[in-house]
């Protein structure tokens, strides 16, 4: 091997051990918020259920989304020009 590749393994070596340490310390974040909102009286199972209701919600958004840029190529006019006629908030 040449000494530019021995360098550059090293170099991606320690760019997947600090992406594996960063993950581990998202994981523990993670596993530290769960275990918060357990103690607060939330089970598992509700959790899963409002997740599951996020992606789901996610979805239709991103599904309006899509009519509406699709609708707005057809009219010739911006995404944003057609959420007053659709009673929409540039938050929605």
């Amino acid at each position: 091997p040449s000494p530019r590749s021995c360098q550059s393994n090293g170099a991606n070596e320690e760019a997947l051990r600090y992406e594996i340490e960063a993950l581990k310390q998202k994981d523990l974040a993670l596993d530290q918020e769960i275990a918060q909102l357990l103690s607060e009286g939330y089970s598992l199972e509700e959790l899963e259920q409002h997740i599951s209701l996020l992606h789901e919600y996610n979805d239709i958004k991103d599904a309006g989304q899509m009519l509406l840029g699709k609708l707005a190529v057809i009219r010739g006019v911006t995404t944003k020009q057609l959420y007053p006629e659709y009673d929409l908030e540039l938050s929605d």
